[in-house]
């Protein structure tokens, strides 16, 4: 039942904002594992999705985050946001733009988080809002912090997807590019990223 009205309120999502919805289904469970897995498992951390449209990567978070870890998801769509608040009652929601991270967590009192998991549609922006999204997971992740976000494997070598890895490279010390899930539709991999040095100010 909740698969079900995942997809609905996608699909009704995608169709009212295409310029903001950029995937073509909500993640399949080997891809949203994948993005989980670089989660601590252990201890009191604090976790962060960037755009988790349905929450199917909330729910593979949710599966290897400790009880007393903090996740928090930052949605721009206000009808994501009502139907997580509604089928994902234990996810925090906040409702706002990721080009205003650093506010948005500070106003509920976060200062750093160990981990950013993205499902933000990176190819639709500019290269100023690229950037600008990432300057702010920089500011707020902890050193030793992982980024991850995914890409789809047709669009990998086009120009704004290469821009993007661009930008990964010049934002972090590692940038790591997983496998294809080919199980996924369309078949995507992830790219893991962390700074070894401290984190932005």
């Amino acid at each position: 039942m909740t698969a079900a009205r995942d997809l609905l309120t996608f699909v009704s999502s995608a169709v009212r904002s295409p310029a903001v919805i950029g995937a073509v289904a909500p993640s399949g469970r080997a891809l949203c594992d994948l993005l989980a897995s670089v989660a601590p498992q252990d201890g009191s951390a604090t976790v962060v999705e960037l755009g988790p449209g349905t929450g199917v990567v909330s729910q593979a978070l949710r599966r290897r985050l400790a009880p007393e870890a903090r996740h928090v998801a930052v949605e721009i769509d206000a009808g994501m946001v009502t139907h997580l608040n509604r089928t994902r009652p234990w996810l925090e929601v906040v409702h706002g733009d990721a080009k205003d991270l650093q506010k948005l967590l500070a106003d509920i009192g976060i200062t750093s988080v160990d981990t950013v998991v993205s499902g933000l549609p990176w190819t639709l922006f500019s290269r100023e809002a690229q950037r600008g999204i990432m300057e702010q997971v920089s500011r707020v992740l902890v050193p030793g912090g992982v980024f991850t976000t995914f890409a789809y494997r047709h669009v990998k070598n086009l120009p704004t997807q290469r821009r993007f890895r661009e930008l990964l490279e010049q934002s972090f010390d590692e940038v790591r590019v997983t496998p294809t899930v080919w199980r996924n539709v369309p078949p995507a991999l992830a790219y893991q990223c962390r700074n070894v040095g401290a984190a932005g100010s």
